[in-house]
Parts: C-alpha cells; sequence; structure tokens
C-alpha cells in the first residue's frame, strides 16, 4: 500500500513537517538503502585499515597515487546530471501509469441510470454489466501485477471470487487455445456491449444516446486497461537504465578510494583530524545519489510488491463492491425530496462558522490600494474635456440634421475650417468639468442617438424613394412596362418600407397590359 503522510504535513510550522517524518521507516530511505550503504562502509573500513597497517611502504606509495588520481578526476563522471534526467522521467511515468488505472464509478452510474426496471431481468443486466467490467481489470491486473497474480494465479480462482462464471472460463479458454499469443482482456468488454445491445432491444434502455453513452464508457475502460499493457510492454529503455545504474556505482567505486585519508604532502586532507576517522561528507554524497537511483528502481514499476507501489488487489476489491451498489442497492434510490434550510431566503447570505473568528476576509483586487497620482489625473481630465466636445459637436449635428435636409454637407463645409484646440474650448466646458471630474450624465429631456440615427436614416430613405417615384412617372411612356429595382444597403428599420413598395408594385404589375402583343406584333413587322 502507497504510504500516506499527508496528513503530517497540512499546515506548515515553524520547526519544518519533514523533521518528523525523518524518523518514519516503512517507505524510508533508510530501508532502501541500507545494505548499499553497509557494503560501501565496509569497503572503506577495508581500505583505510589496509594502507595503515597491512601496506609496506612500496605499496603505500602506490596506493597514495591511485588515491589523488582518483580524487583528482571523479567529477569526470557526470552522475548527478544522469540521474536528474533518469528520475524526472521515471516520476512522470509513474504518475501516469496511476491516470492510467481505470474506475468503473462512471460506467455503473451510467448503467443504474439508462437501463430501466426492478425486474430480475433488468437487474441481471445491469449487475453483470459491471460484473465483466470488473472482470476486464482483473484479467489485466494479474497480467502486470505479481501481487495480483498471487491472488489470481489461474482462472478458478477467478471463479471462486465470483467474477467469472464457468460458461465463461470455456469461452475464454477455447479462445486461448485457438490464439494463444494474444491477451484476451477485452473479451468481457464486448460482452458487456452486447448486453446493453439487447438491453435496447427489450426497451430497458429507452433511447438510443444512452447506448452510445454507455459504449463510449466502456470503450474507454477498455482503452485505460490497455495503456496499463502498454506501460508493462514498453519500459524505459535498456540503454539508459545501464548508463544510470553504471554511472552511480562507478563513481562510488572511485569515491570509495579517492575519499581515503593518506599521509602524502599532494592530499589536501592530510591535516584533517575529522576527515581521518569518519568520512561525513563521502556517507551523505553516498545518501543523496544512491538514495535517488534507489527512487528510479522504487518507482520505475510501481505495481509489485515495494512499499510505495499501488495496491492493486484493494482496487479489485474496492470496485467491485461499489459497482454493484450503484447499480443494484442504490438503483432508482434517493432520500425523501423536501425544501432545503434556505428555501424561504433563496439563498444565504453567510454560511454558520464554529469559530467565527475563522470566518475570512473577503479577497480584494490586486489594485485595490493603488493610489492614482498627479499627472494620471490631469490626463483624466483632458480626455474628459474632449470627450465633452465630441458630445457636444455630435449634439449640434444631430439637431442640424433633423431639421435640414442638407445638414451633412453643410456640416463637412463648416468643420474644414474650424480646428479646435485648447485655446478655443469653450469656457462653460471647464465649468462642467470641475475639480472632482464628474461622469457626464445625457439630458433626460434629450432624445436617445441610436433613435436620431434610425430617424435619419428613415427621412433619408423616404426622399430617395419619392425621388425614383417621380422619375418613373415622369419619364415612363404610356404604352411599356418595366419594374425599377431600388438597391440599398438592408437595416433594422427598413422591412416596413420594403413591405409597403413591394405591395405598391404588384398593384402596378396589375393595371391593363393589352398593347403589350401590338407593341410586339410592330417590333417583328
Amino acid at each position: 500500500m502507497t504510504v500516506t503522510y499527508t496528513s503530517r504535513v497540512t499546515t506548515s510550522r515553524r520547526v519544518s513537517n519533514f523533521l518528523r517524518l525523518l524518523a518514519r521507516w516503512r517507505g524510508s530511505v533508510y530501508k532502501l538503502i541500507w545494505m548499499n550503504l553497509l557494503l560501501f562502509l565496509l569497503m572503506y573500513i577495508f581500505l583505510a585499515i589496509s594502507y595503515r597497517y597491512l601496506m609496506n611502504e612500496p605499496a603505500r606509495k602506490v596506493f597514495e597515487d591511485i588515491v589523488v588520481c582518483c580524487h583528482k578526476y571523479a567529477n569526470i563522471i557526470p552522475v548527478s546530471f544522469v540521474l536528474g534526467f533518469f528520475v524526472s522521467i521515471v516520476m512522470g511515468r509513474w504518475w501516469k501509469q496511476y491516470l492510467s488505472i481505470p474506475w468503473p464509478d462512471s460506467i455503473a452510474l451510467l448503467v443504474s441510470s439508462s437501463i430501466h426496471g426492478a425486474d430480475d431481468r433488468a437487474r441481471a443486466m445491469r449487475r453483470t454489466i459491471m460484473r465483466y467490467v470488473c472482470l476486464c481489470q482483473v484479467i489485466v491486473f494479474t497480467m502486470i501485477s505479481p501481487s495480483v497474480k498471487k491472488r489470481f494465479p489461474t482462472y478458478n480462482q477467478i471463479i471462486e471470487a465470483g467474477l467469472l462464471l464457468e460458461n465463461e472460463k470455456i469461452i475464454i479458454e477455447t479462445l486461448d487455445v485457438a490464439f494463444p499469443y494474444y491477451p484476451k482482456h477485452w473479451m468481457p468488454i464486448v460482452w458487456a456491449a452486447s448486453l446493453v445491445n439487447r438491453a435496447r432491444r427489450e426497451n430497458k434502455i429507452r433511447d438510443d444516446y444512452a447506448v452510445k453513452s454507455i459504449i463510449d464508457e466502456l470503450n474507454s475502460f477498455r482503452g485505460l486497461c490497455g495503456f496499463l499493457l502498454y506501460y508493462d510492454w514498453v519500459s524505459i529503455p535498456l540503454v539508459y537504465t545501464q548508463v544510470v545504474t553504471l554511472a552511480t556505482y562507478s563513481f562510488f567505486l572511485v569515491s570509495v578510494i579517492g575519499q581515503q585519508w593518506i599521509a602524502s604532502p599532494h592530499s589536501s586532507t592530510s591535516d584533517n583530524v575529522i576527515f581521518r576517522y569518519f568520512p561525513i561528507l563521502t556517507i551523505l554524497q553516498f545518501f543523496f545519489y544512491m538514495g535517488w537511483l534507489k527512487v528510479a528502481e522504487s518507482l520505475i514499476n510501481p505495481f509489485g510488491e515495494d512499499d510505495d507501489d499501488f495496491e492493486l488487489n484493494w482496487i479489485i476489491d474496492r470496485n467491485l463492491t461499489v459497482s454493484y451498489l450503484i447499480v443494484d442497492d442504490m438503483h432508482q434510490e434517493h432520500p425523501q425530496l423536501i425544501k432545503d434550510q434556505y428555501w424561504d431566503e433563496i439563498f444565504p447570505n453567510e454560511l454558520p462558522y464554529t469559530d467565527e473568528s475563522k470566518r475570512p476576509v473577503p479577497p480584494e483586487p490586486s489594485t485595490a490600494k493603488l493610489g492614482i497620482s498627479r499627472h494620471s489625473m490631469d490626463d483624466n481630465k483632458t480626455l474628459l474635456k474632449t470627450n465633452l466636445l465630441m458630445m457636444e459637436s455630435t449634439h449640434s449635428f444631430i439637431s442640424r440634421s433633423t431639421s435640414d435636409p442638407y445638414a451633412e454637407e453643410k456640416d463637412q463645409v463648416r468643420s474644414s475650417a474650424v480646428t479646435f484646440n485648447d485655446n478655443t474650448m469653450p469656457s462653460d466646458s471647464d465649468r462642467r468639468i470641475g475639480s472632482e471630474m464628474n461622469i457626464l450624465q445625457p439630458s433626460p429631456t434629450s432624445m436617445n442617438l441610436e433613435e436620431l440615427i434610425d430617424q435619419r436614416n428613415r427621412e433619408r430613405r423616404e426622399r430617395l424613394r419619392n425621388r425614383f417615384l417621380d422619375m418613373r412617372s415622369s419619364h415612363r411612356p404610356m404604352n411599356s412596362q418595366y419594374i425599377l429595382t431600388v438597391l440599398r444597403p438592408p437595416s433594422a428599420g427598413s422591412s416596413h418600407h420594403t413591405m409597403i413598395e413591394e405591395g405598391e408594385e404588384e398593384q402596378e404589375e396589375k393595371t391593363p397590359t393589352s398593347d403589350v402583343p401590338n407593341n410586339k406584333q410592330e417590333k417583328t413587322d
């Protein structure tokens, strides 16, 4: 089972919470590296005793040269670089493998809400579909996890657990003989999909969309089971694992020699008494690097029997129990429907707290206490003045446009000779703005700008229409008929006028056209 320590580190304290975790043994770094550390210390002690008491002078001279060489060139091995990348890859792969573990809860919810009926037939359909789903997961777990394989070594143990029937076992074993090189974990999902289709034919499922939703969830469950098999088949390349292992162990093989104390003038630690009797820094270095490697070794396959591996046997028991609970015991069941506590208030203003002093303060935006500089206030004042002039110019333009049909052309002529600046700005505008820069409000008696623009457009279309009607009545021959189409852009208010014009054109088309054949006869002659 995964070692959990979240409850110990929920709140940070003055003394680090991680220090209390150092005394734990299960899942700790001490449990992983104690054997390697013991071998490292035995080798170090053996070399130290041999140098000090067993070697003669020529042998000691050779050993000192080897120690100086190993100490000088030990850092050539890029152990930290190689280990860092390897552990990051293993950690990412470890978490992705956990996310690939399928859970049948969503399938159970869909089955319970879609397959209706309280009779034994509907109940058997719901329970059998979920049993097939859990059976697919068990077959996959037995292929990737030693602990699950020990629990279900053959199909007989799966039958004893209630996940497989005897007739279903015969079908699977027959296919295993016919196709021995391919896994059969997908067969229960096929059976579950067939049951869903049968429930639709028997009207246990009332619409095709529910069938599609259940089939999609079954496919997603099967896909996640396949991903678990892919992670088991395709490991991190063996070359990378070998490089990391060789780099780490060769580094410490060089370190156990290079970190020896020697009585040589070429050694920087010859006068250090602490380093002479116990290599404390070398032990810490071994802890870090070897612990790093052991972390990668324990997480590269999280379906094993390490302390931090996933507890797949617990997942099997949980999934089967929860699936049956959802589709059978809790099928179409819910608590009594009553009014909630805030029925009359619509929504609560504040939820109660056991300790009112723990009630949090509403968060403030990041610019809530940001002051406005004097330069920004001057810029805002200038901008408000410019907006005031534009609004007054627009108001005068609209006033002239509503009274004079040619106000637009006149206004263009007037504006071409006028230039606005700070000197020509009216003085009453400064008095309106004031020192507090109040927001401009339109007068309640003034018309809406959009209404004035629509009115102006309607008047313009009406003038154009009258002009074309006058032109048609004055230039049209008495014995000819034609239709004049006027193209104009569509607008929201033009639909009513378009209907009037179409009605008038239909009335004109109904006029007598007895002269038309005579005209055609004359043109033929």
